[in-house]
């Protein structure tokens, strides 16, 4: 992401204006807002679905679930696994990213992952750490699967046996 520069961009979209970024979106970062939001806020509705299937008391799994199986889904398309691997790149900025998010597409994952991090008896950095290992590694762990996907290397473990083990991971993750 970083190293992409807007010529890029506008080239990759077959536009042959180089300020139709600025002019749509404002900048580089608009258009990736654009771009999260698009399928962010998708994700974000499934999300709620899911947490509110769980009943009034989830457990760490139903949470967990209700994280991995949306993200998840958008392997069996190509512009999903094109997200996802976007997103893995942005890992870095996840604690200014919960301050910085378009509530409006990400409400129901900001209220799991504060659930989340309500669970462990840990102190409070303790507990951010570790809902920061565990989006660290769902957004890795998906990432590389749509790249294995896309390069045809062979993704390894059937969709269903990957959504149970990644969810198996990061709820041991918080619960560490």
């Amino acid at each position: 992401m970083e190293g992409v520069t807007t010529r890029q961009i506008t080239e990759a979209a077959h536009q042959r204006n180089t300020s139709a970024i600025s002019y749509h979106f404002g900048s580089r970062q608009g258009l990736l807002r654009a771009v999260l939001a698009r399928r962010g806020g998708p994700i974000d509705e499934e999300r709620g679905r899911l947490l509110a299937g769980a009943g009034p008391h989830p457990t760490l799994d139903d949470l967990v679930r209700s994280l991995v199986v949306p993200y998840a889904a958008l392997l069996d398309d190509p512009g999903g696994r094109a997200y996802l691997r976007i997103v893995a790149q942005l890992r870095g900025r996840f604690s200014a990213w919960r301050l910085e998010s378009d509530a409006s597409t990400t409400q129901h994952l900001a209220a799991i992952l504060d659930r989340i991090e309500a669970i462990p008896d840990a102190p409070p950095a303790v507990r951010r750490e570790r809902v920061l290992a565990l989006i660290m590694l769902l957004t890795g762990m998906v990432a590389e699967r749509a790249r294995r996907i896309d390069d045809g290397t062979g993704a390894g473990l059937d969709h269903e046996a990957f959504v149970a083990e990644l969810t198996a991971m990061a709820a041991a993750v918080v619960t560490a």
